[in-house]
């Protein structure tokens, strides 16, 4: 058996720093994860539009919520899809499913990530821009099966330092309000 080439792998890319869920109950998803899990707090993003956005190579406008927090130090996103419109998310629930949706890994340069995960066999399925182009974001299957879907993100300056808020926000919970919305 030939040896594997790290380099060649989507592992190069960097470490899986999020898991995202996309449930049938927003809430008690958010709970569960707070209550349960002790992951908090949350941080609610509503109503979040990209400047544009691709499903299967066709132009939608996606209206969505993501609840943001970290479990320790993995960062944990709950995603409520507002719209009806085709997307990860709509096809994700049409379907019935539940669980782990997709994992993040930040990236500096996307298109050098996605021709990393092409060669690696993974198919893109959805591909966002917010602020311009200043932040990008790719989801592309992995063909693995469940909770194999991966999410590229190219973050900017803005992006980086809310998440940095967040898990800043987490190092220093006491379990009170556990949901909190983004000024």
């Amino acid at each position: 058996m030939t040896a594997i080439k790290l380099n060649d792998t989507i592992a190069s890319l960097g470490p899986v720093i999020q898991l995202a869920f996309v449930p049938q109950d927003f809430e008690a998803c958010l709970d569960f994860w707070t209550r349960t899990m002790g992951a908090g707090p949350f941080t609610l993003m509503e109503h979040i539009r990209a400047d544009s956005t691709h499903y299967l190579g066709e132009p939608t406008e996606i209206d969505m919520t993501a609840a943001i927090g970290y479990w320790g130090d993995m960062q944990i996103e709950i995603i409520k899809q507002h719209c009806d419109t085709p997307s990860i998310y709509k096809s994700w629930l049409d379907e019935g499913r539940e669980g782990l949706h997709h994992v993040l890994i930040a990236v500096d340069e996307m298109q050098q990530a996605l021709e990393v995960c092409y060669r690696a066999g993974a198919r893109l399925l959805q591909h966002s821009t917010y602020r311009g182009g200043s932040a990008e974001v790719a989801y592309l299957d992995t063909g693995g099966g469940p909770g194999s879907m991966l999410e590229l993100w190219q973050g900017d300056d803005p992006g980086r330092a809310f998440f940095a808020s967040v898990r800043e926000a987490a190092r220093t919970w006491d379990g009170s309000n556990p949901i909190r919305r983004r000024s």
